[in-house]
């Protein structure tokens, strides 16, 4: 048995390539944060599947800390609560599930941060939507293709990739170069 790896590791340098183009959209999210921050906002992340997971972990990486002992960045992952996931679910309709959170937690000096491989999860879209109108920064992490996500978000990181492997471990990068980023300014804590 032959196990072959060259077309993922091929892949995913295109992807992670493509983050590098794009660097300037990762320095600006960094600011909006700092400037979300810095007048009692938070950052808002979410997602599906895996990209839920990320989510967490990056709210995590904020919260706890990154590398950098320092005071924590308020941040929060719309996919924890299982009680809320599943009654809204339940009693409304899951393309719902995330806009339902974000009417409820989201002001307007908030980053909202959304990942979807596709950029056309229904709960995903329908969480930005609502982001913007309540004034939120919105920020977009997707796959190769224009999405109705793309098109959304106030910024939008598109990774050049039809696979959502290589997709999502891009969109890790980029939420790492943010965390990179925010370790950068702030002062450790003493």
């Amino acid at each position: 048995m032959k196990i072959e790896f060259a077309h993922a590791i091929n892949e995913h340098q295109k992807a992670i390539e493509s983050v590098l183009n794009q660097s300037d959209k990762v320095i600006e999210v960094v600011e909006q944060i700092l400037e979300a921050v810095s007048g009692g906002g938070k950052v808002i992340w979410l997602g599906n599947g895996g990209s839920a997971a990320d989510a967490q972990h990056m709210a995590a990486e904020l919260m706890v800390r990154y590398v950098k002992n320092r005071k924590p960045i308020a941040s929060l992952a719309l996919t924890t609560d299982s009680s809320i996931l599943t009654a809204h679910s339940n009693d409304y309709h899951f393309d719902t599930v995330f806009s339902r959170q974000i009417e409820g937690l989201a002001k307007s000096k908030d980053v909202v941060i959304a990942m979807s491989t596709s950029g056309s999860s229904p709960n995903v879209v329908k969480a930005i939507e609502v982001a913007k109108q309540l004034g939120c920064y919105t920020v977009g992490m997707t796959g190769k293709q224009p999405s109705q996500l793309s098109e959304l978000a106030d910024i939008c990181f598109q990774i050049a990739s039809q696979e959502t492997a290589r997709i999502q471990e891009a969109h890790g990068f980029i939420s790492h170069l943010i965390c990179e980023g925010l370790d950068s300014v702030y002062e450790p804590d003493e």
